[in-house]
């Protein structure tokens, strides 16, 4: 069973997410959070393998909580948000989130984004997700770019799956591009991400795009 733990501070929209997921037979909500401080605290009590976040709510935005959930290692987070909060869909990007979704997405998408984010594979492969990582790698960084010496640690092969990654290509994409198994482009995905203390195949892909990979 995947648990998940709904952060949304509508009561209506949370319901109708709450309704949506438990139709599922692989899926439990374990909770409901209508801040971000809640969704923090009820992440470190009920450790939930996912929280579906909304950007916006009061006392501790999206971002910031995702932000505390992922250093903790509590759980992945899919953010849900809109094309207009791109700016938020970034902060959340650079805090650890393992993937977003629209708010206006359908009932199947939902269920199937829940399901692939637990799965490990992250929300990079859809059109949306490399929509806007293309977005966020065309904007000015105010932070400080990355340094091209992180590589550094990676092995020939795994430079070549980061890039991949930072086309928003999902694994069986890299298989077929790199002309390898499924299973050996796993290993590398786990392995790059490790060496560069990423959380998930989000970050590894913006990652790439700032070192214009």
């Amino acid at each position: 069973m995947i648990r998940v733990l709904v952060a949304e501070d509508q009561s209506a929209v949370r319901a109708g997410l709450v309704l949506i997921l438990r139709s599922a037979p692989d899926i439990e909500v374990v909770g409901e959070a209508a801040d971000g401080e809640q969704a923090v605290v009820m992440a470190r009590e009920l450790r939930p393998h996912l929280v579906l976040m909304d950007i916006q709510m009061p006392r501790l935005d999206g971002v910031s909580a995702t932000r505390q959930i992922v250093a903790e290692h509590l759980a992945d987070v899919l953010v849900l948000t809109t094309f207009d909060l791109d700016e938020y869909v970034f902060g959340a990007l650079r805090a650890g989130a393992s993937g977003f979704l629209l708010k206006n997405t359908d009932a199947k998408d939902l269920i199937a984004a829940v399901r692939t984010v637990a799965s490990g594979e992250g929300m990079i492969a859809p059109a949306v997700t490399r929509r806007l990582i293309s977005e966020f790698a065309a904007k000015p960084v105010r932070e400080p770019t990355a340094d091209p010496a992180v590589l550094d640690c990676l092995t020939r092969r795994e430079r070549e799956v980061l890039s991949c990654l930072g086309e928003g290509l999902s694994n069986a994409g890299i298989a077929v591009r790199l002309e390898m198994a499924e299973a050996t482009v796993k290993t590398h995905v786990s392995r790059l991400l490790g060496k560069l203390e990423l959380r998930s195949r989000v970050q590894a892909a913006v990652l790439a795009q700032e070192l214009g990979l």
